[in-house]
């Protein structure tokens, strides 16, 4: 299998869709990971097995609409197997194997058949002590972006999933990119104030676009600085409800093709108005574990 991962938006050719079903018990307000799924285990809107398989299945019908090769991980009876992106994520040639939440081990094992279709100098499995998810990072050519939290209660925080020795990681594996840490807001209980992933707040999309959620990280002149990087006029700013709904958490297919939620109305005309083809997809009862588009995928190859 050959690997070639630069960004977010390069023609995509192979990928790794998360499995749908048997998902196991609706987990309880102890057993969640994020507080997406925290407000929807507590007001009883937890998605069922029904839902996710429509709606990744709407998913996948876009993804091979377009000639992608689509991989699936092996089902593992009653685990969650939605979100690919937190367990791995391909940079240049190399594939990065998450440390994710303990609990979550399985999730990785299910990988074992497309890991053994890759070279093993291709494969990075972390230390221990550094944690990083897929979700936290975003490769843009030079420039690696990657969500963490760097304070002192990190420990304590469920949502906090990528730490500041995963930066020093990154740095070492990748020598010659531009490795821009940016610190996330945090909440386990209220998905209105927290951020679990950078990808739940910025993304790229198109040739040289981005949608933002300014709000979202913990220093204003983090937010400032990535818009720079693209131009403020070519930002997209969302409101607290679009993010909590997740807009940015969206998946591109080419330079000019971009696939959405089909809720994101004020995303997809913004989208169109600057001459890109908007594909839209069923994803709402998704979005109520704490992810959506991109945190389903875990591309292995683009141009």
């Amino acid at each position: 299998m050959q690997l070639h991962v630069v960004n977010e938006t390069a023609r995509l050719r192979e990928v790794v869709l998360g499995w749908p079903e048997s998902n196991g018990p609706v987990p309880t307000l102890e057993e969640t990971f994020d507080s997406k799924s925290y407000e929807s285990v507590k007001n009883g809107v937890y998605p069922t097995d029904e839902a996710i398989i429509h709606e990744m299945g709407a998913f996948e019908a876009v993804l091979k609409k377009y000639g992608v090769k689509v991989y699936r991980p092996r089902p593992v009876e009653n685990c969650n197997q939605v979100f690919a992106r937190d367990v791995g994520f391909v940079i240049e040639d190399k594939i990065i194997v998450s440390n994710i939440i303990p609990d979550r081990q399985a999730e990785i094992d299910a990988y074992g058949d497309i890991y053994s279709q890759i070279h093993y100098k291709q494969i990075y499995n972390l230390p221990e002590a550094v944690h990083v998810e897929g979700g936290d990072v975003i490769p843009h050519g030079e420039r690696i972006f990657v969500g963490q939290y760097d304070f002192p209660d990190y420990s304590s925080v469920k949502t906090a999933r990528t730490n500041r020795l995963a930066i020093d990681y990154l740095r070492m594996i990748f020598p010659e990119k531009k490795i821009i840490p940016l610190n996330l807001r945090k909440s386990d209980t209220d998905p209105y104030e927290g951020i679990l992933h950078l990808d739940c707040t910025f993304m790229p999309v198109g040739p040289d676009m981005a949608i933002m959620y300014r709000e979202g990280f913990m220093n204003p002149r983090d937010a400032d600085h990535v818009a720079d990087i693209f131009g403020r006029e070519n930002v997209l700013y969302l409101t607290r409800e679009e993010m909590y709904w997740m807009n940015s958490n969206v998946f591109s297919i080419a330079p000019d093709v971009v696939v959405v939620e089909e809720h994101f109305t004020r995303l997809k005309a913004w989208l169109e108005s600057r001459g890109m083809t908007v594909e839209t997809v069923p994803y709402r009862e998704i979005s109520k574990m704490g992810g959506l588009l991109r945190c389903s995928t875990l591309p292995l190859r683009r141009d």
